[in-house]
């Protein structure tokens, strides 16, 4: 198909299931991490509510209200797969572990909002289109976009911590970094669709240039775990959203980068990674490592069922003045237990199971692979930031809209996952994974040796 113009109409419209699928998860998203304040964290655990979290909180609601407004209590009849079980599942138990938190009008507040995120998650998982979706992804490159210009045209003061890096409003760095990098990889994503133009809702050099622009901010952020969290998932993009063809580009492609790096801009590179910090602060990972020993053994009085939803951002504070785990694994350690923990690997490992199975599939491998890719990403950048574990951050929604995503996919490719062999099962999650098995053999499914 010949692209015309910058953004070409296309006649008769894609089915849509509503323009709830654009504003719901992108209200939740904007309400979690888009501030016109800063305020301290010991604040936010003592359970103070200004106007800006009341107005979070109301966003949340309304979504839930419209929902149950707009489709009622009862949830479409369609079979509850593995993965979306594996969802449920994960959040319930974060939600339900509020209830021992130390911070309980924090944890209370959170689990409410995980359980609403899973609740659109899911309203989407069972009625929005492949269209929909398109849709979301590109409306969320153009947000992220805006607010470049924004914090390009009016920075906001920063602290003593963050004034050398780039970013918008009162939306810390970090946060801001996987805004870009989820931005760049969703613009990747869709540039290299050669083969199926009618995906792209823009001309190409449209997304080349939302890219220039979106790497140049992420690089400007800074924050180093996004930027090699965004390396990781550009890596598994190409490998599998081409089929093997990716791959080939990836070893090409690595390698020209990788000698161009070290010759041309190794000076920029080493001056990125240590961000003028001393060598004491580069070993510790910024003060990770201590936060880690400290989270290690808040973890030892609590092991099964953890020590409550929310408690990770309070306990640390009097001891090295860091609020979460700053890594999403040994927060759901804390927070939520081996119990809690063993349920986040399990979505984890399903959510990437059955987007591997999927990407086998011709029609289904782009989207797959670009969805592949951001899961990489948050892999990568969940070493050094917690938000993928975490309530109400643009990760954690972010990962529950991957569950959605893969669902959608699942349903247009007439992908049947119910009666998976039992080692396949036991392999990715056991029970959780019950319903996520390997397809049956159809047209689409491609011999990797004879196909690209």
């Amino acid at each position: 198909m010949t692209v015309k113009g910058l953004f070409p109409r296309r006649a008769p419209a894609p089915p849509s299931a509503g323009r709830w699928t654009l504003a719901l998860p992108l209200a939740l998203m904007l309400a979690s991490d888009y501030k016109l304040r800063s305020r301290e964290v010991d604040q936010a655990v003592g359970g103070s509510a200004d106007l800006t979290v009341l107005v979070e909180v109301a966003v949340y609601g309304m979504a839930a209200m419209y929902l149950v407004y707009l489709f009622g209590l009862r949830p479409p009849t369609r079979r509850t797969t593995g993965l979306l079980f594996a969802a449920w599942a994960f959040c319930g138990y974060v939600a339900f572990s509020a209830l021992w938190s130390p911070f309980k009008s924090l944890g209370v507040v959170r689990g409410a909002q995980l359980l609403i995120t899973m609740f659109v998650a899911h309203t989407l998982a069972t009625r929005a289109t492949p269209a929909d979706l398109r849709r979301l992804a590109h409306v969320f490159i153009v947000i992220v976009l805006g607010s470049v210009a924004i914090g390009v045209a009016h920075p906001f003061p920063r602290t003593s911590h963050t004034e050398d890096r780039f970013n918008w409003l009162y939306v810390h760095p970090v946060i801001a970094g996987v805004y870009l990098g989820l931005a760049v990889l969703l613009t990747i994503g869709y540039l290299i669709r050669w083969t199926t133009p009618r995906d792209r809702l823009w001309h190409p050099a449209v997304y080349a240039g939302a890219l220039l622009v979106l790497t140049g901010a992420l690089v400007a952020t800074g924050t180093r775990g996004a930027a090699l969290g965004c390396a990781a998932g550009l890596i598994v993009l190409l490998a599998t959203a081409r089929g093997p063809r990716g791959r080939v580009d990836v070893v090409v492609l690595g390698a020209a980068v990788a000698v161009l790096g070290v010759l041309g801009f190794s000076d920029r590179i080493l001056a990125f990674v240590e961000r003028g910090e001393t060598a004491e602060k580069l070993a510790s990972l910024n003060s990770r490592t201590e936060l880690w020993s400290l989270a290690m053994k808040a973890y030892a009085e609590s092991p099964i069922f953890g020590r409550g939803l929310g408690a990770s951002r309070g306990l640390f504070l009097d001891d090295i003045g860091l609020g979460g785990g700053h890594n999403a694994f040994i927060n759901a350690l804390v927070d939520n237990g081996a119990v809690g923990a063993g349920l986040f690997a399990a979505l984890l490992l399903t959510l990437g199971f059955v987007l591997l199975l999927l990407a086998r599939h011709r029609e289904l491998r782009a989207d797959a692979g670009m969805l592949l890719g951001v899961l990489g990403f948050f892999l990568a950048d969940s070493m050094t930031t917690e938000g993928l574990a975490a309530p109400a951050n643009v990760s954690g929604i972010w990962l529950l809209l991957l569950v959605a995503w893969t669902e959608v996919l699942r349903r247009r490719g007439g992908v049947h996952m119910d009666a998976a062999p039992a080692a396949a099962g036991s392999a990715i999650a056991g029970p959780a994974a019950a319903g996520s098995a390997v397809p049956t053999a159809a047209p689409q499914v491609e011999d990797a040796a004879h196909h690209s």
